[in-house]
């Protein structure tokens, strides 16, 4: 529909998809893309998500995305790395992030009623982050080995447990919190 127009009278978007095709057609080694998708519909997004994704899997090529699109990083990146006046702050997959810099994961467990949670015994390794009558948030070192304890003695003690569940994490909370640190810390020298 627009191979009779300029392509100086393209979209922002038709121009980034346009580039995308262009950077593809020799079939580089490395790709290197900055904000893939901004300033495409939604549609267009998800295509040339879709296409990032399957040029990642079905070949050996790199592909450097530079973007503000946390969610997009997160789904598309196998290694994401937070830049901040020049200089790496963190590097490393989703799962090496998100432990490194929010520490253990957390679990939330809902009750389907109000619960008196004062006699709890928690096991060894488990820290209560939140609580109200109706859930529980738990930090724990070992999943595997303090939920089922965590479980077993909430039955024990008659909770009225509805799920228990991972709490969600993001590469957002990730980005928030070493940027926080980053510009809590004092000025590096600079090296000459």
């Amino acid at each position: 529909e627009a191979a009779h127009r300029r392509i100086g009278e393209y979209s922002k978007g038709m121009k980034q998809k346009l580039a995308l095709a262009r950077a593809l057609i020799h079939d580089p080694p490395v790709l290197l893309l900055d904000e893939p998708t901004s300033a495409m519909d939604p549609e267009s997004a998800r295509l040339v998500r879709d296409q990032i994704a399957s040029l990642r899997n079905a070949s050996q090529r790199t592909i450097v995305i530079c973007t503000h699109n946390l969610p997009e990083a997160e789904t598309l990146a196998d290694v994401v790395s937070v830049i901040y006046r020049g200089r790496i702050l963190v590097s490393g997959t989703m799962d090496e992030l998100k432990d490194s810099t929010l520490g253990p994961k957390e679990y939330e467990v809902r009750l389907s009623q109000g619960w008196d949670s004062s006699g709890l015994v928690l096991p060894a390794g488990v820290t209560v982050c939140g609580r109200e009558s109706d859930w529980m948030r738990f930090r724990v070192e070992q999943p595997q080995v303090s939920n089922p304890l965590l479980v077993h003695e909430l039955s024990a003690r008659k909770a009225p447990v509805m799920s228990m569940q991972e709490a969600p994490r993001s590469l957002e909370q990730v980005y928030l919190k070493v940027m926080a640190d980053a510009q809590s810390a004092p000025p590096r020298p600079e090296v000459r």
